[in-house]
Order: structure tokens, then sequence, then C-alpha cells
């Protein structure tokens, strides 16, 4: 089972939601943003991270626009469940950008990073961090994984919204060019359901977005068909010549 939630904001209470007690050692709750427990480096915060670690079922984020990417860079990358994250302790991981996973039995594609709105009342390296921002590259891997898998995955997690949600639940003027490259990838595959974290509402969207914040909810288990991709198209016809 997945369960998805919103910005932590470093708040141990959402950890107590009845619903987790479910979930078991293959089971996943996924952050969408800002987790926040990797801020200051504390002795505090690193058994804060090794308590979470212990926590029987995985504990997973995609990072916001409000983390310490100096202090979260220091983890090493490694390849978990099919796509790259950084091991924290334990069970509990960092999902990167542009990656698609298979947790659980589902597939599930990752991009984290946002734009910071009030960026002009805050300090780089203190509190802000440019590399929030994401790259062109991480923006060309996310793109490239998701046509290995044919387009086409379970549910999507992000921080920031595809612009079609960003412009139904804020207004076009807010967009940036992270909601626009979102919002071409959701022209182009197949999934259930996407949740983004960054507009702190607990919303849904019918039929299959969900704006999510302080809520723990259940991600659908329902299977959806994968896009055929050119490579695929071509075997088919192929095929049916012969026949």
């Amino acid at each position: 089972m997945i369960y998805v939630t919103g910005d932590m904001h470093a708040d141990l209470s959402r950890f107590k939601d009845p619903a987790l007690r479910k979930l078991r050692k293959q089971d996943a709750l996924i952050i969408c943003g800002d987790f926040g427990f990797i801020w200051d480096g504390s002795k505090r915060e690193k058994k804060l991270l090794k308590k979470i670690g212990k926590l029987p079922y995985n504990v997973l984020f995609v990072e916001g626009s409000h983390e310490n990417y100096d202090l979260l860079e220091q983890y090493e990358v490694s390849e978990w469940c099919g796509g790259k994250t950084r091991l924290i302790s334990g069970r509990l991981r960092q999902l990167m950008r542009g990656q698609v996973f298979t947790i659980a039995e589902k597939t599930v594609f990752t991009f984290g990073g946002g734009q910071t709105d009030d960026i002009y009342e805050l300090v780089e390296g203190s509190n802000w961090w440019q590399r929030e921002i994401p790259s062109e590259e991480e923006l060309a891997e996310g793109l490239e994984n998701l046509e290995k898998v044919g387009n086409a995955v379970d549910f999507v997690i992000t921080y920031e919204p595809p612009s079609k949600m960003q412009d139904f639940l804020v207004g076009t003027g807010d967009r940036n060019h992270i909601n626009t490259y979102l919002n071409e990838i959701y022209e182009k595959i197949d999934f259930k359901s996407w949740f983004f974290g960054k507009l702190h509402l607990n919303k849904l969207v019918p039929p299959k977005y969900y704006a999510v914040y302080d809520n723990v909810v259940v991600a659908d288990n329902t299977k959806i068909k994968k896009k055929k991709t050119a490579k695929s198209a071509e075997k088919n016809t192929s095929a049916e010549k012969e026949n």
C-alpha cells in the first residue's frame, strides 16, 4: 500500500495518523515536498531522522522549495526500486527528481523541487537554496525515464502542480517554468493519480488530481494501460501483416 501526504515542515505529529498503523515493511508513506527534518544538522535532528527510519514502513519524500540542500546533498546517491535515491536512515529515503520507482507493486514517477514565491525575503544558503530549481539535466532525465516505461505510471508525486492545476487552483499569473514542464508531462503520459504538495491545500480535483497538505490519503490501486511506444506499435503492425 502507498499513502501520500503533503508538506511536513518537520511536524512529527503527521506520523501519528491512525491510517498509518496499517502499513508494513513493503508499504510506503510518500511526502510531496518540504519534508523539513533535514534542516540544521543538530544532534536532535539526527536522532529524529533515525527514529523516522525505524518506522515499520518506508518513509519517502521528494524535496520541496524549503529544504537545506547543503545538508541533503551530503547523503550519497544510490539506486533503490528502479530509481535514484538518497538513503537518509533505515527506511527513510529521498526520491530524486525525474525517477520512476516500483513501490508496493506500483510504478511511481517523482519530481521534487520547486520555486519559492517569497524569494526576496530569504537568504541564499541560510533559508533558501538556488538548487531548489530543477536543472535542465533533471528535466531531460525525467522525460527519458518516462519514455522507458512507455509514458505510463500508476502515480505521479511532485511538489509543484502542473500548470493546468496551478491555473485552476491559484490563477494564471502565478505559474513558473516547472509548472509548465509538469504540464508537458501531463499531456503525454497515462497515470492513475497525481499528488502535489506546494499549495497547502487538501483538495481532490476530479478525477485524479490531489492537492495534499496535512491529510494522509490512500493512493488508488486501480491499474492503468500503457501507451504504445513507436517501437511497440511497429511490432504490432508487423505481426498484423504476418497474420
